[in-house]
Parts: C-alpha cells; structure tokens; sequence
C-alpha cells in the first residue's frame, strides 16, 4: 500500500521560509516522480513543482519560481519542498504526490496525472 506523509509545515511570517518534506512507503521510489501541489480555501489545487525520479529534472510553477525548490533523497524515500521569500498568497495546504513513469521524464503538471497522494500539511503565512 502506497503511503505518502507529508510534514513540516506551520506559521511563518511574510519573508520567511519552511521546509515541507514527504515520506514515501509502499513503492519503489526511484520509479515514481514526486510532485508538490497546493490548495487554498475556495480555490482548486494547484501544480507548484515537481522532480523527476532522479532528481535532475525539475519545474516548478510561475508562482513560485526562484523562491521555492524541490528536491529528493531517494536513498531515504523522501522529497522536500524548499519555501523561501513567503508570501501571505503562499498560504495553502500543501500535498505531495507521486507519478510511476517508465522512460523519458515529462513534465506533469496537473492533478490527473498523479495517482498517490498524502493527506496534506497546513502551511499558513502571515502579514
């Protein structure tokens, strides 16, 4: 059974930086790209990055690009989601996810394309 915990995530100030991480059990993880996407309330979840299996490729959404960065330790099953320069619209519960692919990486940034998810963690920025 397929198992993704994510965790690290809480309240920080407009400016400041967390670090979320993802735990992956039940698969082989060096087979599964690894996305992070994000929900806020009344809104619908959205794409903020993913990597690929072995870690040399990344994307990341507009939004984030040059504050957030994603990264992977697959000898520990287990993906990060770096978040610097906060912003108040930061705000969101984030979800790691995970994408079995067999051959060449392609970017995969929508919620269909991810069929294993966590349960999610808070991540609230203040003003």
């Amino acid at each position: 059974q397929v198992q993704l915990v994510e965790s690290g995530g809480g309240l920080v100030q407009a400016g400041g930086s967390l670090s979320v991480s993802c735990a992956a059990s039940g698969l082989t993880f060096t087979s599964y790209a690894v996305g992070w996407f994000r929900q806020a309330p009344g809104k619908e979840r959205e794409f903020v990055a993913a990597i690929s299996r072995s870690g040399l490729k990344t994307n990341y959404a507009d939004p984030v690009k040059g504050r957030f960065t994603i990264s992977r330790d697959n000898a520990k099953n287990t993906a990060y989601l770096q978040m610097n320069s906060l912003k108040p619209e930061d705000t969101a519960v984030y979800y790691c996810a995970a994408r079995y692919y067999s051959g060449a990486y392609t970017p995969s940034r929508t919620v269909t394309e991810y069929d294993n998810w966590g349960q999610g963690t808070q991540v609230t920025v203040s003003s």
